[in-house]
This record gives structure tokens, C-alpha cells and sequence, in this order.
């Protein structure tokens, strides 16, 4: 029956265990890149540690599949040997568009995740939301029922956990944090209520309803929606302060204006992705693959910066027009297609 609570996932109950086994601090002190309050969440919790990891891989494909027709297509972000550090290490890295995406898109991912493995009952301290069970009644009419996903406690840890690295208290920080609390919002917002009914030959008289995640995907498309329409800020400092107070929108007729809390916010306008630049988080799109009839960004035009591209012939070959013959074999032709491929110079 939809709704109910999953049985535990072996393959993520194995994992909990493993970490467990070969003892939570051995494993969080070799994990590079933790804040200390991460590794001290890492220690405490070490049954969350498989679901942390599996939430900031899931926002890396999502971001590698959003800008897989752009020049910057995610492939510096994972570089690192560690997955629950920065995205975008500070002080290197532009406060771009996208790294603030890239920031929303993990937060996302990991808050996504530990919701998930609360539900399939991978971890110990969470399962079912309580507040959503026992036939209580929602304002529309039906009844709470099932297992309904406990989002309230995959933002509140998510946020302790990915929000603990943001140490140093400057603009970029509080961009980050920025973006953060967006790809958790993100989540909440596109909850999903199911339903079954109940009554005489499918009447629905009465309705059992439980909240659940969406798939993913579509918080990656709504946060891509945010990122197209990103607000630049800029940080505003008292005259006493040395560190910044808030962010407001630089561009904004109203003086102090913040964003919103669901938008995506930059600091810096991003570079042309065009050239290879470490200092930028560009890999150059030299040897990327263009569409050559394309007027949108995975066109040739566009991703190879004006320098033109490589074409490529191949030729495919296949057996087709396959018949059976009585009694008892296939003959088939043998069909060509000369296929083309074109890389950026």
C-alpha cells in the first residue's frame, strides 16, 4: 500500500552499519574538508553519514544534468576529495550564479536525502512525521494516514550539518547561507500529497493522504528557474562592524532591500566559461561536444567562444530488416548510417 512506511533499505541499513562498525570517529577524522562542528555532527551521528554523502551526490549529478548544454557544466565541482566540503572553495572562487546554484542544488541534495532515509527507517532519531499520523484530520477533509515524509526534520539537520562550514563570516558566507536556506526551501515547497481513497466500488467517500518527496529532478528544475532569475547582492556593513550585516539587492529601488528567502543570490557577475581558469572554476569548453544547427547555449556558436569546432565522421553499422524463416532461422540486412560529431577547437 502506497504511503506506509517503506521497509528499511538493506543497502543503505548495511552502509549505517558499516560506519558504525569501523567506529564514527576513525571514519569522520579521515573525511578532509569538515568544519568542526560537521566533524562533531559526523561523530555524534554517525548513522546520518551515509545519507549526508548520498544527498551531496545527488545534487552533483542534478547540477551536471541542469548545465550539461553549457560551458560550465558542474565538472569542477567533485574535484575535491571530500563531498561535504565547500562546492566552491572561499576565497578562490567567484561568488558567481553559478555557485550560488551549486550551493542550493547540495543543501537540496542533502536535506532531500537525510528526509528520505528518515522515511525507509535508515536512521535512529526520525522516521514517520508524527504530526501527520493516528487519522487526524487536515483542514481540507481527509485524514493523515501512511507514512508521511518528516521534512521538518531533514531541513532542521540539514541545515546543522551543511550550514556548520560557513565559519568565516564574510559576504561570501553569507551568500552561501543564503543559497542554502533556498535549495532547503526548495525541497519544503514542492512537497507532494498522495491519496488513496476509500469507500464502496471506489467511491472515495473518505480520503487517506501522507505528504512525500518528489523526485528530485524537480527541485533541480525549480532551482534552475531561480538561478535564471538570480539576484545580484551586495553585503551592508555598520560603521563599527567589520564583518557584514546582511546582504541587500543591488540593483533595487528600494534602499536595504533584501532578497527573498527562496531566491538564488551572486555576488559577482560570472566569467564566459570559455578558457580554462582555476581561479574562476572554469574548465574552458576546448574538446566540448556542440550541437552545430543549435541557436541555444549547446550550439557551436555559443560553446566554442567563436574559435570554431572539430567535425568528426563516423560510420554505424547494425543488422535491421530482420525476418524469421520457417523453420528455423533469422536473416537479416546489414544498414549503415554515417553519423557526425563536432568538438570545440
Amino acid at each position: 500500500m502506497h504511503g506506509r512506511r517503506k521497509p528499511r533499505s538493506l543497502e543503505g541499513s548495511y552502509s549505517a552499519l558499516t560506519v558504525v562498525a569501523l567506529g564514527a570517529n576513525i571514519i569522520c577524522n579521515k573525511i578532509p574538508g569538515l568544519a568542526p562542528r560537521q566533524r562533531a555532527i559526523c561523530q555524534s551521528r554517525p548513522d546520518a553519514l551515509v545519507a549526508i554523502g548520498e544527498g551531496a551526490k545527488k545534487g552533483l549529478s542534478e547540477c551536471q544534468w541542469q548545465f550539461r548544454r553549457m560551458r560550465w557544466n558542474c565538472t569542477n565541482i567533485g574535484t575535491s576529495h571530500s563531498i561535504f566540503g565547500h562546492v566552491f572553495p572561499v576565497g578562490r572562487y567567484p561568488g558567481s550564479r553559478e555557485a550560488a546554484y551549486a550551493y542550493a542544488i547540495s543543501a537540496a541534495g542533502v536535506a532531500y536525502a537525510i528526509t528520505q532515509a528518515c522515511s525507509q527507517g535508515n536512521m535512529t532519531s526520525c522516521g514517520c512525521d508524527r504530526r501527520k499520523m493516528d487519522g487526524r484530520f487536515s483542514p481540507q477533509g481527509w485524514k493523515w494516514g501512511g507514512c508521511s515524509a518528516d521534512i521538518k526534520y531533514g531541513l532542521k539537520f540539514a541545515r546543522l550539518f551543511v550550514d556548520a562550514r560557513e565559519i568565516e563570516g564574510d559576504a561570501r558566507s553569507l551568500m552561501n547561507l543564503h543559497n542554502n536556506r533556498a535549495g532547503r526551501k526548495a525541497v519544503k515547497e514542492n512537497m507532494v500529497v498522495e491519496c488513496k481513497c476509500h469507500g464502496v466500488s471506489g467511491s472515495c467517500t473518505m480520503k487517506t493522504c501522507w505528504t512525500t518527496l518528489p523526485p528530485f529532478r524537480k527541485i533541480g528544475d525549480f532551482l534552475m528557474k531561480k538561478y535564471r532569475l538570480a539576484k545580484e547582492v551586495e553585503p551592508i556593513r555598520s560603521r563599527r562592524a567589520r564583518r557584514p550585516l546582511f546582504l541587500k539587492c543591488k540593483k533595487s529601488k528600494k534602499p536595504d532591500r533584501k532578497p527573498k528567502r527562496t531566491d538564488v543570490v551572486y555576488l559577482q557577475r560570472s566569467p564566459n566559461y570559455c578558457d580554462y581558469d582555476p581561479l574562476t572554476g572554469s574548465l574552458g569548453t576546448r574538446g566540448r561536444r556542440c550541437n552545430r544547427t543549435s541557436d541555444d547555449t549547446d550550439g557551436c556558436d555559443s560553446m566554442c567562444c567563436g574559435r570554431g569546432y572539430n567535425t568528426h565522421q563516423y560510420t554505424r553499422t547494425w543488422q535491421c530488416n530482420c525476418r524469421f524463416h520457417w523453420c528455423c532461422h533469422v536473416t537479416c540486412n546489414e544498414c549503415r548510417e554515417r553519423t557526425e560529431e563536432y568538438t570545440c577547437k
